[in-house]
């Protein structure tokens, strides 16, 4: 069994507002984000958390439909927080893709730690977030002639419609077959990402670049990694950076969406995201269908 290193680089639109839970104040839920000191002085940024995407996902392999009926996470006996860490086969019981991706707990028992790791999620925008009043309709706020306390309107934090989130899925020294369940997870994740509702983001796409995609594959890391820097506040350079480090990878050149040597293997766009679909069929091929 073969086996690479994998990283994923894309940017998300989220085509609505979002909510991306952190604290709660006195009935106000905060949405997460980040200060950084830059050129400009203190800039603050909506943050679209790396550990509550890897959530979303293990939650989507979890809940993958199975083909007797029942969800992967319930035909593998596998869930949140009970993993089940089947790195190999038990008692007649297959070995877990999950587990061997995204590591799993057995508290006294047993640890595995997890191949793949989530990174970004600062925006590129500062939007303030929006506050709405969620809870209940505004004609039940007053309660005339009742003995009842009148009800305290609970409102909550949104990240704005349209803000770019840059995210990056690293995957250590695992197979084709373990990489199928991240290709899965990330693609499935996408329309699920969100506290509450609504819900959802897309990969960025424009008319000349396509998606804004990266799937590098390797033993030795020769491409550009198209990573945003944080303190980047405007679109355009930050998009210009991102296509620019993608077409970048020493000792080959990107043509139709591909550069491959012997030890690195990068997709951009379109070919990427065919790839990672590709992955992911072969995810459904081998545990769902």
């Amino acid at each position: 069994m073969k086996r690479y290193h994998w990283d994923i680089y894309a940017i998300l639109e989220a085509p609505q507002e979002l909510y991306f839970g952190h604290e709660v104040e006195i009935n106000v839920n905060r949405v997460e984000t980040v200060t950084l000191e830059g050129p400009e002085g203190k800039v603050v940024k909506p943050y679209f958390s790396p550990t509550k995407r890897r959530g979303v996902e293990r939650r989507t392999l979890l809940w993958a439909p199975h083909r007797d009926g029942k969800t992967l996470g319930e035909h593998l006996e596998c869930g949140i927080p009970g993993t089940c860490a089947r790195m190999e086969p038990e008692d007649g019981k297959p070995a877990c893709p999950i587990c061997r991706v995204f590591g799993a707990l057995r508290p006294g028992e047993k640890t595995v730690i997890g191949r793949l790791t989530h990174g970004g999620g600062v925006a590129i925008q500062t939007l303030e977030p929006q506050e709405k009043q969620r809870a209940m309709h505004p004609s039940d706020l007053a309660r005339s002639g009742s003995e009842q306390e009148n009800p305290t309107p609970f409102r909550r934090e949104y990240n704005q419609p349209g803000l770019y989130y840059p995210v990056y899925n690293h995957a250590l020294s695992v197979s084709e077959e373990e990489f199928a369940a991240a290709a899965y997870a990330f693609l499935n994740a996408l329309p699920r990402v969100g506290a509450g509702n609504p819900k959802g983001a897309r990969i960025l796409s424009d008319e000349e670049f396509g998606p804004y995609l990266v799937l590098d594959r390797y033993l030795v890391p020769k491409g550009a990694r198209p990573i945003i820097s944080p303190h980047q506040t405007t679109i355009e350079p930050a998009l210009a950076g991102f296509r620019q480090a993608a077409q970048q990878v020493r000792g080959a050149s990107v043509e139709n969406g591909r550069a491959e040597d012997p030890y690195f293997t990068r997709w951009v766009g379109e070919a990427a995201s065919a790839e990672l679909e590709r992955l992911a069929q072969q995810f459904a091929d081998a545990y769902l269908v």
